[in-house]
Formats: C-alpha cells, sequence, structure tokens
C-alpha cells in the first residue's frame, strides 16, 4: 500500500477527530449527536475502505459489509423509535433515583 495514501488517510482521521471535539463546544443542541454520528460513519468508511482493503474485496463480501451495516442501522432506528414512542408511566415517580408508587 502506498505511503501517501496511508498519510492521506492518517490526517483525514485526524481532522474528523479535530471536528468531533470541535462540535462538542458549539452549542447547536441536539444536533451535535446527529453531527457526531455522521463523523463517525465517515471514519468507520475510511478505517474499511483503506485499512480493511474493502474495495480491494469481491463483490459478494462488499455486499455482506452493506447488509451488516444497513442492518445495524435499522436496529438503531427501532431502538430510537422504542424510546421516542414510550410514555412516562403514571403509577411510577422516579425522585433522586428511587421509584415510588404514586
Amino acid at each position: 500500500m502506498p505511503v501517501g495514501r496511508l498519510v492521506f488517510t492518517w490526517a483525514a482521521l485526524l481532522a474528523l477527530l479535530a471536528l468531533t471535539i470541535a462540535s462538542s463546544f458549539l452549542p447547536i443542541g441536539e444536533w451535535r449527536q446527529v453531527i457526531n454520528f455522521a463523523i463517525a460513519i465517515a471514519k468507520a468508511a475510511l478505517i474499511l475502505w483503506i485499512f480493511m482493503k474493502m474495495r480491494e474485496e469481491t463483490a459478494l463480501v462488499r455486499l455482506a459489509a452493506v447488509i451488516a451495516a444497513v442492518l445495524l442501522l435499522v436496529l438503531g432506528g427501532l431502538l430510537a423509535a422504542d424510546y421516542g414512542l414510550r410514555s412516562r408511566s403514571p403509577y411510577v415517580q422516579i425522585d433522586a433515583g428511587i421509584a415510588t408508587p404514586r
């Protein structure tokens, strides 16, 4: 593997790390999580493509990697939907970490 490609990938990963750190200081509210998740996906894609040599693999191996990523995103979406759609229980009040019945 050419050294120039490795140096470029290293610099790109450091730039994405700097973006992650910078986003933690910005007053952007809930968008911080979305931005950091997108940056994490870009880092993972760089690592898969360059260091794991996914570009040299056969189409079947690439398809398996894409299916795994899509299934992970679906599971994350189902988790977010479950968390977002749950309502608070009218029977339990959580106060100072102790659950007491109302």
